[in-house]
């Protein structure tokens, strides 16, 4: 494949179709995006990104227009598919929410695959902490709209939580996050979508940070859940991760802080360029 070609459709992976998009050329990025998203969530940054790079984002199992079947899979298989698909031998992996663990884990499982990794506001697979009364309140929450299928109410609340911040005011996010977050949430909540059985990393990510040889920038809101400002530091001791810290910033800085996530993303993949020279 031509490291011109643009594409936008459907990849074939076993048990199901990843709807994936890539274009542009020069050094590779990759992006997969929250729990409360889809593809569409790195919107603000694919021009100026794709006017640089070759950029590759896909929508994972159980989300936006891709399929699946009940079958077992791996999200770490599933996006070196993309790459392959892409014509891409290596890149730079950013994960966001659940994707950070998912950019993680790959770039365990796949090393020669990964040039760097942009955690942003993410999770580690077997990384354990004691999440506050506050926080199990808002995720209990969750796990009863989900069981009603009361999937506006759910979308509202997801919003609540991970675009505002738990604790914080209602609408202290910038509108369009919100309301882009919500559309995004509902319309894959509606479609009561097929997500299959995720294999997990064995063993995890946790105990194996150190084997990470690649540059490490972690981005963490001062406004989201505690876990990810421990699972930031976690990174700094063990895999000698950049630290960022957004004080005022929730679980979404790509969608709260479009041109500032821009600009320090291709910063970092002009750092990540300039070291692999």
């Amino acid at each position: 494949m031509s490291e011109s070609t643009a594409f936008e459709g459907l990849v074939d992976v076993p048990g199901g179709r990843l709807w994936a998009q890539w274009a542009g050329e020069g050094s590779a990025v990759v992006l997969v995006h929250a729990g409360v998203a889809d593809a569409r969530m790195w919107d603000p940054q694919w021009d100026a990104l794709v006017a640089r790079h070759r950029v590759a984002r896909y929508d994972t199992r159980g989300f936006g227009r891709t399929e699946t079947e009940a079958v077992p899979f791996s999200n770490r298989a599933d996006l070196v598919a993309v790459l392959d698909a892409a014509g891409i031998e290596r890149a730079v992996f950013v994960g966001c929410s659940r994707a950070g663990q998912i950019v993680v884990d790959t770039a365990l499982e796949y090393p020669d695959r990964c040039a760097g990794i942009v955690w942003v506001c993410g999770g580690l697979s077997g990384f354990e902490w004691e999440e506050t009364p506050e926080e199990l309140a808002a995720f209990e929450r969750s796990e009863a709209l989900e069981e009603a299928h009361d999937w506006a109410a759910l979308a509202d609340h997801e919003v609540q939580v991970w675009v505002d911040g738990i604790g914080q005011p209602a609408g202290r996010a910038p509108a369009f996050a919100r309301d882009f977050v919500r559309l995004m949430t509902l319309e894959t909540y509606v479609q009561e979508k097929e997500s299959g059985q995720p294999i997990v990393l064995d063993p995890p990510a946790f105990g194996r940070l150190g084997e990470l040889r690649v540059p490490v920038l972690a981005i963490a809101g001062g406004l989201d859940e505690s876990g990810v400002r421990a699972g930031a530091g976690v990174l700094v001791e063990r895999a000698g991760a950049r630290r960022i810290d957004l004080p005022d910033v929730a679980h979404l800085p790509s969608l709260e802080r479009p041109a500032w996530f821009t600009e320090t993303l291709l910063g970092f993949l002009a750092d990540v360029e300039a070291a692999s020279e």
